[in-house]
C-alpha cells in the first residue's frame, strides 16, 4: 500500500453505523462496476494519457511561462501536483491564479512576457464568473502584445453551449473536452489535474497508478480496506459530536492536498443541516495557533495527520550549549517526526481522536493513492450520511446572485 493508515478507536459497537457502512460500500462497488463514478475509473484510461502528453507538448513548444487560470476544485488538484516540482523541473514555468484579487493580477503579469506565456483556462461549466474574469483579462493582455489566441490559449470545459468554450472557439483558441460526469472538485484524476502535472514535468501515469491501487484495495478487501475503515472512523466519531474535521499535513509539500480535501469535504457533505467543518492545517504551524483549542476546548475535532517517513533527513544541528543539547546531532527532520508524534500522542491523551497517514516518500504514486482515498471516502461517507455527494444547489445560489448584483451596475 502507498500509505498506511490508523485511526483511534471509535468506541463501543454500533450496529446501525456497520449497516450503513455495508450498505455504502456495495454501492460505492455497484457503482464503479457500472462506470458510474467517472472520476474514479478515469484512472485505468491510458490511452488518454497519450493524448495528454501530446497536448503538454504543444503547449510548452511555444511558451516559457504557462498561466493556469480556474478557481475551486479546477485549480485545487493542479496546485497540489505542481508543488511536487519544486522549482518547475518541467519544461516551463506554471503560474496559476486561483483569485480574483487585481492587485496579485497586476503583480503576477508584471513578471511575464506575453509573446512566451500560454495561457490554460479551466472550468467545467465554462459558467463560472471569476475563471471568466481571468479569461477576459488574460485574452486583452495577450491581444495587446500582438499575441495569436491560437497560439497562446487553451480552455478546458465540458461540450455544449457554454460561455468560456463559447468564447474560445470563437477567438480561435484550443478548446479541451472536460468529461460532463466529472465535477470540478472530483476531477484530480482528469486533464484538469493532470495536464498541468505533466507541464510540470511529472509522471501522470503514476499518479493514476496510485489512485487505481486504492480504488482495487476497496473493491478486494470492501468493510476491512482503509477507505472503508476510514469512513466508519468518520461517521462514527461525528455522532458522538465531532463537528470540525482537521486534516494536518507535516510536509508543506502536502499544504494543497489539504486544501484540496477541505473542498471535497466541505461542499460535497454539507446539506441538509448535515456535515461537519472542514478545517486545513499545517503542521508543525498550527501547533502553536490550534494545539491549545483542540487539546484543552471543546471536544468538537478530529484530527487526521498526514506524515512522511523517515524522518531523520534534513541537515543536522550541532551545537555545545548544554540547554541545547537536545538538538546536537539531529537533522531538521528529526525535529519534525518528533513534533509529529507527539502532537498526535498529546491529542490522544486529551481524548481527542486522530488519524495518522504514513507515507514513505511524497510522490505522484502517493498522490494519487491519497486523491482516490480521499474522494471515495467522501463518497462512502456521503452515502451514509443520506446525502448526495456531487452536487452543491447553496453554492449556485451564491453565484446566481453575484451576477445579478453585476447586472444591477447599470
Amino acid at each position: 500500500m502507498t500509505y498506511r493508515l490508523s485511526i483511534s478507536p471509535t468506541g463501543s459497537d454500533d450496529p446501525d453505523l456497520d449497516r450503513s457502512l455495508v450498505a455504502a460500500v456495495e454501492r460505492v462497488r455497484v457503482d464503479l462496476a457500472a462506470g458510474d463514478l467517472a472520476c474514479l475509473t478515469v484512472a485505468g484510461d491510458g490511452a488518454e494519457l497519450v493524448v495528454l502528453q501530446d497536448e503538454a507538448e504543444r503547449i510548452a513548444a511555444g511558451a516559457d511561462d504557462v498561466l493556469v487560470l480556474g478557481i475551486g476544485g479546477s485549480s485545487l488538484a493542479a496546485q497540489t501536483l505542481v508543488a511536487l516540482a519544486p522549482g518547475q523541473r518541467g519544461p516551463v514555468r506554471q503560474h496559476l491564479f486561483d483569485n480574483i484579487d487585481p492587485q496579485t493580477w497586476a503583480d503576477m503579469l508584471g513578471g511575464l512576457q506575453p509573446e512566451r506565456t500560454h495561457v490554460l483556462a479551466v472550468s467545467k461549466s465554462g459558467g463560472t464568473a471569476e475563471t471568466l474574469c481571468q479569461t477576459l483579462l488574460a485574452v486583452d493582455w495577450l491581444t495587446a502584445a500582438g499575441c495569436t489566441l491560437s497560439e497562446h490559449l487553451t480552455v478546458i470545459s465540458e461540450p455544449g453551449p457554454r460561455p468560456l468554450r463559447d468564447f474560445a472557439e470563437a477567438a480561435g483558441a484550443r478548446v479541451l473536452d472536460h468529461a460532463p460526469d466529472i465535477g470540478g472538485r472530483f476531477s484530480a484524476l482528469s486533464l484538469a489535474g493532470l495536464l498541468p502535472a505533466l507541464l510540470a514535468g511529472l509522471d501522470a501515469s503514476a499518479v493514476r497508478q496510485g489512485a487505481v491501487a486504492v480504488i482495487d484495495g476497496l473493491l478486494r478487501d470492501g468493510l476491512q480496506s482503509p477507505v472503508a475503515l476510514g469512513a466508519r472512523s468518520l461517521v462514527g466519531h461525528e455522532r458522538r459530536g465531532i463537528a470540525v474535521q482537521v486534516v494536518m499535513p507535516y510536509a508543506d509539500r502536502l499544504g494543497a492536498l489539504a486544501r484540496w480535501w477541505s473542498q471535497i469535504w466541505g461542499e460535497s457533505l454539507g446539506k441538509d443541516g448535515k456535515g461537519s467543518t472542514p478545517f486545513a492545517a499545517t503542521g508543525v504551524t498550527d501547533q502553536h495557533s490550534q494545539l491549545q483549542l483542540w487539546c484543552d476546548g471543546p471536544k468538537r475535532h478530529m484530527v487526521t495527520v498526514l506524515g512522511v517517513a523517515p524522518d531523520g533527513v534534513g541537515p543536522v544541528m550541532t551545537t555545545d550549549h548544554d540547554a541545547l543539547g537536545y538538538l546536537d546531532g539531529r537533522t531538521m527532520g528529526d525535529l519534525l517526526g518528533a513534533e509529529r508524534e507527539a502532537t498526535c500522542e498529546s491529542l490522544i491523551a486529551a481524548g481527542v481522536p486522530v488519524r495518522r497517514f504514513m507515507v514513505d516518500r511524497v510522490d505522484e504514486r502517493a498522490l494519487g493513492a491519497l486523491f482516490a482515498h480521499f474522494m471515495l471516502e467522501t463518497i462512502l461517507v456521503a452515502h451514509m450520511m443520506g446525502v448526495d455527494p456531487f452536487g452543491q444547489p447553496a453554492v449556485e445560489v451564491g453565484k446566481q446572485r453575484a451576477r445579478d448584483k453585476l447586472k444591477a451596475m447599470g
